[in-house]
């Protein structure tokens, strides 16, 4: 999938709190609290209008959690699992789901349950996975742990919001690749949703969504070691809502992959993350119609990342939205050139319609890594890529750099909007840097309290299972409550 950027993005932030209350720094406050409540008031608004460009019907599960529990409840101690962190519970899970697979809950309780064999529920219709306890990875086969697939009306969730995998991919990373089994994956499943668990330290990533269509993921929280190949939530699907969703690692944070079309993600929180992206692109790409909206990110890779290197297809139809992003080696970052995949046959992949507005923050040094980097296709340039409000600043130096490469707006005006062509002739041209030497107007914005200072779990040693936190955007909170807080 990808190679992971391994490069620590650590900084020192002074931006908000500043001990002399000069004019200056009084007038950079009183912004920054200005932005919480314009960025509170754009969040509830959005969400009407992402659902309406994006989503198509209804998504998640066609029968609620008590209707199912009113048919039966399959509890998986019933079927021999023990809470003792060492007997295997996959013959378990199994005889539970076969019990309810056509109408049901299956119950993981609360306590501590191991898994040595690999578990593949296929089928199922109207049934749902009620994870209240935690699944401890003890096998080393690679593959996935729990893998759900072929099914519709489906929903996985813990009712308490403490519910957890816990996949010890410390123990497999001694030698600093990532290897061993996902945690989690859905395949082929329609009318589902997954919401209020944990997905922790996975051998490699913690949760995709595979051709999958109609489904709602929400109020779950990723935690990864420190280095690439632990992806957070990768999507290549039909009809899907993320939201309310926190990531630790250093890949990706919640990323689209080929295929896809009609995908919703918003208040995401990518907490010491590689960053939210699409790709990596290759031949016969083919993704339209996404939104990601309301995107905090700090101390990443990047905030947002497209990434190619030749291939063919077409990306259209993509709104990149009311982002945050402090600490970050990377901000707006889309890529045709990247290096760290191989040369693909093809001119490259189409980019069209991609408007990007409404970006504040900082960047850890925009010299080195300006906020705008877009280096399109030369053999596909991109058209149609519309920069609204695109605000940020340097937290190193006193400048910075809008790089731009074959890449062309429907914005007329002289100079180019930011680094980029206008006009219809569509042409390749070369790379362009812009320098700007003086602040935007309004780039200071606010940092959430969970801010990690470093990510001290690495790759060597246990990482605790994390309460899921109570917001993942600045001034907002989730958009459907916790498990457990009322």
């Amino acid at each position: 999938m990808r190679a992971g950027l391994a490069e620590s993005t650590k900084h020192d932030l002074d931006l908000i709190l500043h001990p002399f209350f000069s004019l200056k720094h009084s007038l950079f406050f009183l912004s920054a609290m200005l932005s919480i409540f314009l960025f509170a008031i754009s969040a509830g608004s959005a969400l009407v209008a992402g659902q309406s460009a994006d989503i198509r019907g209804s998504v998640g599960p066609l029968t609620d959690i008590s209707a199912k529990k009113a048919v039966k409840t399959c509890d998986i101690t019933d079927y021999g699992a023990a809470a003792d962190s060492k007997t295997d519970v996959s013959d378990a899970l199994n005889q539970a789901f076969e019990a309810c697979s056509s109408g049901g809950v299956v119950v993981v309780p609360e306590g501590d349950f191991a898994l040595s064999t690999w578990v593949t529920l296929s089928g199922g219709e109207a049934w749902a996975l009620q994870l209240d306890g935690t699944i401890y990875r003890t096998g080393t086969d690679e593959g996935n742990m729990i893998m759900i697939k072929h099914g519709t009306d489906f929903e996985l969730f813990s009712s308490t919001g403490k519910g957890a995998m816990q996949g010890y991919g410390y123990k497999m990373h001694g030698d600093g690749s990532a290897s061993g089994p996902r945690l989690l994956r859905l395949y082929d499943m329609t009318s589902f949703s997954v919401h209020d668990i944990a997905l922790v330290d996975a051998p490699m990533f913690h949760f995709s969504m595979d051709t999958c269509d109609s489904g709602e993921v929400y109020n779950v929280a990723v935690r990864g070691g420190d280095m690439g190949g632990l992806d957070g939530i990768d999507v290549w699907s039909t009809n899907i809502w993320i939201h309310d969703i926190e990531v630790t690692n250093k890949d990706e944070c919640v990323t689209v992959k080929s295929p896809s079309k009609n995908i919703l993600v918003e208040q995401v929180y990518c907490n010491w993350s590689g960053g939210c992206g699409m790709g990596s692109l290759g031949t016969d790409t083919n993704i339209s119609d996404i939104t990601y909206q309301n995107i905090y990110t700090w101390s990443s890779n990047q905030m947002y990342m497209l990434k190619a290197n030749g291939g063919d297809g077409t990306v259209s139809n993509v709104v990149l939205e009311n982002f945050i992003g402090h600490g970050n080696a990377y901000s707006l970052d889309i890529d045709q050139y990247w290096t760290s995949m191989d040369t693909l046959e093809g001119a490259g992949v189409q980019l069209s319609d991609i408007r990007i507005s409404n970006w504040t923050g900082t960047e850890k040094d925009g010299m080195e890594r300006g906020p705008i980097k877009i280096l399109c296709a030369d053999g596909a340039p991109c058209t149609g890529v519309d920069l609204v409000d695109i605000n940020m600043w340097t937290e190193s130096g006193d400048s910075q750099t809008y790089v731009c490469q074959s890449a062309y707006t429907n914005k007329h005006r002289s100079p180019a909007l930011y680094c980029m062509d206008g006009g219809s002739d569509h042409v390749a041209y070369e790379a362009v840097t812009r320098t700007v030497t003086a602040a935007p107007t309004g780039y200071a914005a606010p940092t959430m309290s969970a801010d990690l200072s470093t990510h001290s779990w690495g790759t060597t040693a246990e990482i605790p299972i994390p309460t899921i936190p109570s917001s993942f955007f600045p001034g907002t909170s989730p958009l459907k409550a916790l498990a457990g807080s009322s």
